[in-house]
């Protein structure tokens, strides 16, 4: 009796022992992490080569066929405009020059085409700026503005809160149910093309849309994942930082850094409290996770946590929270060792895959940068390189870089989207380069990491 009554003790002195986040690869030195930089360049050279051989002029390339991909039937050139400021970046002078006369002498965006505003937005118009910005080139601002014109009309609701789609040439509008990330996501383009421009109606409408999502959040400081531009009404009230929501969260605060706007900043700090005492979720004697809750009472939905949301330890850091962020970024790091390679949902309590894609997504590597970036701590190195390995030991192949059907099987899927080269390799590049190649302080990055220049120096 006295033997198991001392066993008992020595088992419940041990669950009581603080959880050690898991063990990352041994640090680097500043030359090793120059020589990955060298790397990534080379791989991201390697994937445009791909695209250009297989794909050149179209949206993107699909990488196991060698044939390209166009999102709507015609191309808008998604791939090099998303690639550009990563190109100039790494200091890949001749792509880089290929690709903006490309995108100068063959984009037009005099369309029939049915966009998505969205991801239009991010994309195109974020890498028009952000490519303008770093160039100088007028051609490319001149296209930024059409682009920000054709678009405006998604913003013509009662609410102000924009419709998902609209036609290019027309300027008709459709998709009224819509979600905070698709109407919250838009002011640091649409703000920074008025700030270039001089014509203050992009950022207004932008602004107001942002506005109107946060002000239809819950009397608890949630909003949910679905809603009606044309009521306000929510149509689905799961809150979460996944998909559909999580850079809504991300722009409250980087509008704030990018203008110096204080209403911005007073949502941010009306909005994070919530989503960390209701969507963080504290399991196995402190593994940090965000979960899934109702937006009106906060009762968990569930234990869903995946690799969009893994952009949330990089917010978190640049919101000042080093402690959230380094814990969930251990999280992170852990969903990504099940199998050496991230799914694209997990669920945490059980820590067992419920969707096991993967996308070739950049946001686990954002969070790293920026951990590196706001801390200096070589760990972050050492993950990103742990990351790094294993993105090209299961994704490569001889046009560029596939999609995983499954990181439990690592069946390749034929998709390389273009946030491959505007985010992915960018953020491993910056990860790895010397901080000179970018001066951090003085920009503000878009969801799809395409650089704009800060418009003021408050923050």
């Amino acid at each position: 009796m006295k033997a198991t009554f001392l066993s008992a003790l020595a088992f419940l002195a041990l669950a009581l022992v603080p959880m050690k986040a898991p063990a990352a690869e041994p640090a680097m030195s500043d030359a090793q992490a120059a020589k990955l930089a060298e790397r990534v360049k080379a791989e991201t050279r390697h994937a445009w080569q791909g695209y250009k051989r297989q794909a050149w002029g179209h949206d993107a390339l699909k990488p196991l066929s060698g044939k390209p991909h166009d999102w709507y039937g015609e191309s808008l050139l998604m791939t090099p405009v998303d690639a550009l400021d990563t190109l100039i970046l790494m200091g890949l002078d001749q792509e880089a020059k290929e690709a903006r006369e490309l995108i100068a002498t063959k984009l037009s965006f005099d369309r029939d085409l049915n966009v998505q505003n969205f991801e239009i937005t991010i994309r195109l118009l974020g890498g028009l700026l952000s490519g303008y910005e770093m160039t100088g080139d007028k051609r490319l601002l001149d296209l930024a503005q059409d682009l920000g014109k054709r678009l405006l009309p998604v913003f013509e609701s009662k609410t102000g809160l924009p419709y998902t789609h609209v036609n290019l040439r027309t300027g008709k509008v459709s998709g009224k149910v819509s979600n905070p990330a698709e109407t919250g996501t838009l002011l640091l383009e649409f703000g920074t093309l008025s700030k270039l421009t001089g014509d203050p109606v992009y950022y207004d409408k932008a602004k107001r849309a942002l506005v109107a999502t946060y002000e239809r959040r819950s009397k608890i400081g949630l909003v949910g994942a679905a809603i009606d531009v044309e009521t306000g009404e929510w149509t689905a009230t799961d809150s979460h930082i996944g998909g559909g929501i999580d850079s809504y969260y991300e722009y409250l605060y980087k509008c704030w850094l990018l203008f110096g706007d204080a209403d911005c900043k007073k949502m941010w700090d009306d909005s994070i409290p919530a989503v960390n005492r209701y969507l963080a979720d504290e399991v196995r004697d402190g593994e940090l996770w965000y979960g899934r809750a109702d937006m009106a009472t906060g009762k968990r939905s569930a234990t869903r946590y995946g690799a969009l949301d893994a952009f949330m330890p990089a917010l978190l850091a640049l919101g000042g929270d080093l402690d959230r962020a380094r814990r969930l970024q251990n999280s992170g790091l852990k969903m990504w060792r099940l199998h050496g390679i991230e799914p694209e949902a997990l669920d945490y309590s059980t820590m067992k895959v419920t969707s096991g894609s993967y996308h070739l997504r950049p946001e686990i590597v954002e969070s790293a940068y920026y951990l590196h970036r706001l801390t200096g701590d070589a760990e972050y190195r050492a993950m990103g390189r742990e990351f790094f390995e294993d993105f090209v030991k299961h994704c490569r192949t001889k046009d560029g870089y596939a999609a995983l059907k499954d990181v439990r099987t690592m069946q390749k899927d034929d998709s390389m989207e273009s946030f491959l080269f505007a985010e992915t390799f960018k953020y491993y590049y910056l990860l790895f380069a010397p901080a000179e190649k970018l001066d951090f302080d003085a920009i503000v990055f878009n969801t799809e990491a395409h650089p704009l220049r800060r418009k003021t120096a408050s923050r």
